[in-house]
């Protein structure tokens, strides 16, 4: 298995190619501001074929890149359709102006293809099986991919901007919601065994033994009790 990740743009995003291995077809998850020249040189170091884009939510620092890299590549975006329209309306996904410079340098708008993600849906895309948790509080259709354990890794979720190192995403921007945010983490996150490793929208990877450990808002949610004090991350 074949896992590249990088942090991109103003936001700092993480953006990951997947795929069984070197030289073989590959998922790109969350192109965000300023990814495409990232996704490109990952292309080349790893001779990969991009057959996908698969998105964990609308907001522009992790769909900011998805019409330039799609149309390199003549491949479809997934996305849940609660947050199909922030690709066409980004200000609208996070409530304010984004900036006249940083707009300069975005694409907005859709891919040729777009296609519509569900809850529990299997995706089979190069090679891989992708599992689609709806996960709803950071937006309302963020997603997370599941993957299984395969023989040289172990389960892997790309959370998105739901689960972070020692944090969860914020829940103040348009379509955020605190209450929808701890069901998501009880019913998406909890269940998972503690090997799995977490690869996060922002910042670095953890493992479900370590967040059901250390993190306050995962062990409040395991207690059964509200959400804590502690700092929420995310763009």
């Amino acid at each position: 298995m074949l896992i590249a990740g990088f942090p991109a743009g103003a936001w700092g995003t993480n953006c990951y190619l997947v795929a069984p291995a070197a030289g073989e077809e590959c998922v790109i998850i969350d192109p965000g501001h300023q990814a495409a020249p990232g996704v490109e040189e990952a292309i080349r170091k790893h001779r990969l074929k991009p057959v996908a884009v698969v998105l964990t939510h609308g907001h522009i620092d992790h769909v900011a890149s998805v019409v330039p890299v799609c149309g390199a590549h003549d491949v479809p975006a997934w996305i849940h359709p609660d947050d199909r329209y922030m690709m066409s309306d980004p200000e609208k996904g996070i409530g304010r102006t984004i900036g006249m410079p940083l707009m300069g340098e975005l694409t907005v708008g859709e891919p040729d293809d777009v296609r519509e993600l569900a809850d529990g849906t299997k995706l089979e895309l190069a090679g891989l099986e992708l599992t689609v948790a709806h996960a709803p509080g950071h937006t309302k259709g963020s997603v997370t991919f599941g993957m299984p354990e395969a023989a040289d890794i172990p389960p892997v979720l790309f959370s998105g901007d739901l689960l972070f190192a020692g944090s969860i995403g914020r829940t103040d921007f348009p379509g955020g919601s605190m209450d929808d945010m701890l069901e998501s983490l009880a019913r998406v996150v909890l269940p998972l065994d503690d090997s799995t490793v977490v690869l996060p929208g922002h910042n670095d990877y953890t493992t479900i033994g370590q967040e059901r450990a250390t993190n306050p808002y995962l062990r409040q949610v395991a207690a059964g009790q509200g959400a804590p004090g502690a700092p929420r991350r995310g763009m």
